[in-house]
């Protein structure tokens, strides 16, 4: 046997043990899952035990059919969630870009100073005191919840773009001004071209962050899937805790896959 039949034959026996392990730990995970669903842990007469909630949070939503076709009824919930998140960077993203040329220290020179206290003073509040104030301001509802998002998204957004603006290529807002442009023609042929790509990048980016932060605000009555959540939490039905957990799991890595390449595309 020469050299190169024995690397094919380690390459082989390498694969065949990689599969047997993937197959292996596929049958004890289920093994697993199926008798920590179905074996109580709490004990009669008393409350239930820490590994009892966790089981009936993680194990049984994914081993009980009761609970697994109740799947698509929180899925409305959570296209709900993504729309908050959505129109929030939509107008955040609108809104940061003056903010960011304000902030940033070569367009904005002397007075940077100025946009970049506004940043700092929306970034210092989370979005939960946002959403808070804008429900106690125009009611419960998604509404609260596109306000705060929005608001909360400016800080973070123009913080990025100031960034931005301040390493780009200044020979090309030179060369327009010197051929006879104005502050405007410059900001928009030399400036933007630049910029527009990672202030694109990082929206996307921000909108991944939002449909997380979107799932917190329905607690407080801002919209969205956080309020089943925060109910069942109250009522401690811990399975229906596991399947709202598994639906926001599911969508954010579905958001997070596309979202990832697209970013990849613009930068």
């Amino acid at each position: 046997m020469n050299s190169n039949e024995k690397i094919s034959l380690r390459k082989g026996m390498t694969k065949k043990g990689k599969y047997t392990f993937y197959v292996v730990l596929l049958i004890l995970s289920i093994l697993y899952m199926t008798a920590f669903a179905t074996t109580p842990f709490s004990v009669s007469g008393s409350a239930a035990s820490p590994l009892d909630t966790l089981r009936r949070i993680f194990i049984v939503p994914i081993t009980n059919m009761d609970y697994i076709v109740q799947f698509p009824e929180y899925i409305g919930y959570m296209l709900e969630t993504i729309a908050i998140a959505y129109a929030g960077v939509a107008v955040a993203t609108i809104l940061a870009v003056p903010v960011a040329f304000l902030a940033a220290r070569n367009t904005a020179k002397r007075f940077s100073y100025v946009g970049k206290s506004i940043l700092n003073a929306i970034r210092a509040i989370p979005e939960l005191i946002f959403a808070i104030i804008f429900v106690a301001a125009v009611g419960i509802g998604p509404y609260a919840g596109v306000l705060a998002i929005s608001i909360n998204s400016i800080g973070m957004l123009g913080k990025l773009y100031a960034e931005v603006i301040e390493s780009i290529d200044s020979s090309n807002v030179d060369a327009i001004k010197a051929s006879g442009g104005n502050r405007i023609q410059a900001m928009w042929y030399g400036v933007l071209p630049q910029v527009l790509p990672e202030f694109s990048s990082y929206s996307i980016y921000r909108f991944e962050i939002d449909v997380r932060a979107s799932t917190v605000l329905g607690i407080v009555g801002a919209g969205g899937i956080g309020a089943p959540l925060i109910l069942a939490t109250y009522q401690r039905a811990w399975e229906d805790v596991g399947m709202i957990l598994i639906v926001v799991v599911v969508f954010v890595s579905i958001i997070d896959l596309f979202s990832g390449k697209i970013r990849k595309k613009l930068v």
